[in-house]
């Protein structure tokens, strides 16, 4: 095989244009604080509520206008569709809206770009479409994007944001975490970098599966990081658990997170993470 393989991501002659940065924002009262934001000032803080701090969903093109270099995005698998595998009645017509709603085809955008000219894999993924659910299609965009970093010897940066798995594809959503996981431990293999940043909220399958496992855990501040909700847990437990249970700060305390980075220093943070683990590898297939 060795450098022949491409797994079909092969580089286009033209980066992709993205759309014009927050422009689908509108004036937004925070969930938080009841705060009301112009949509103006919302774009200048990059979603971050003035009053109380609380980090708000991104746009996939939105956060990547923010992180990577200008002109240097080029996204790949776009055209990956969900199908409907279980014959789930209404699912095809919550598809059909989320995309509308969205502008995008699937609950993640993958594609490659530079932060300060030191190249990188991107995932970004979208809470906005169907609550960031992982089903089919996310499973194989993540698992293509890590899979390119392994083949190109790139480091690979996922940004979370996710629900869990997407149960209106059955079994087939069950079956990405295994396929995200193992992409994650072959580019550790390869001793290629993945760096995850996890968003209010990451839980569920995602968390279960490839959110917990890159070599450096960065959170937003706030964010909401598990995999069963607090009431379950209570629940199960018969007993109140501790304020804050769950958020990025706690779980930095308890060891599941590396650091917690406001949004306005990830772009920074990033760029110190990709010079410091920066590798000679040139990819497991010339091995």
């Amino acid at each position: 095989m060795g450098s022949e393989f491409t797994l079909g991501l092969g580089r286009k002659k033209k980066k992709s244009a993205l759309p014009e940065p927050f422009a689908r924002l509108q004036d937004t009262v925070c969930r938080e604080c009841q705060n009301l934001i112009p949509a103006a000032q919302l774009a200048k803080s990059l979603q971050v509520c003035p009053e109380c701090g609380f980090h708000m969903p991104m746009h996939p093109y939105d956060r990547i206008s923010t992180l990577v270099d200008e002109g240097s995005f080029e996204e790949f698998s776009q055209d990956l569709t969900s199908g409907n595998p279980i014959s789930l009645t209404g699912y095809k017509e919550k598809l059909d809206q989320a995309r509308g709603k969205s502008g995008i085809n699937d609950a993640v955008v993958t594609g490659r770009g530079s932060i300060d000219g030191r190249e990188a894999i991107f995932g970004i993924m979208s809470f906005q479409f169907l609550g960031g659910s992982m089903g089919s299609v996310v499973g194989e965009k993540i698992t293509r994007a890590i899979l390119a970093g392994a083949e190109e010897g790139s480091p690979v940066i996922l940004v979370t944001a996710s629900g869990g798995a997407r149960m209106q594809e059955g079994i087939f959503s069950l079956m990405q975490m295994a396929k995200t996981s193992s992409a994650a431990a072959l580019l550790d293999e390869a001793g290629i970098p993945l760096f995850i940043v996890l968003t209010h909220p990451t839980t569920g399958g995602v968390t279960a599966s490839f959110a917990m496992l890159g070599d450096v855990a960065i959170a937003e501040p706030g964010a909401l990081i598990g995999f069963a909700g607090q009431r379950v847990i209570e629940g199960t437990l018969k007993q109140k658990l501790p304020a804050g249970f769950q958020r990025a700060e706690f779980q930095q305390d308890q060891g599941f997170v590396d650091m917690v980075v406001p949004r306005e220093n990830l772009r920074h943070t990033l760029s110190f993470l990709l010079q410091t683990h920066a590798t000679e590898n040139k990819g497991w297939m010339n091995r």
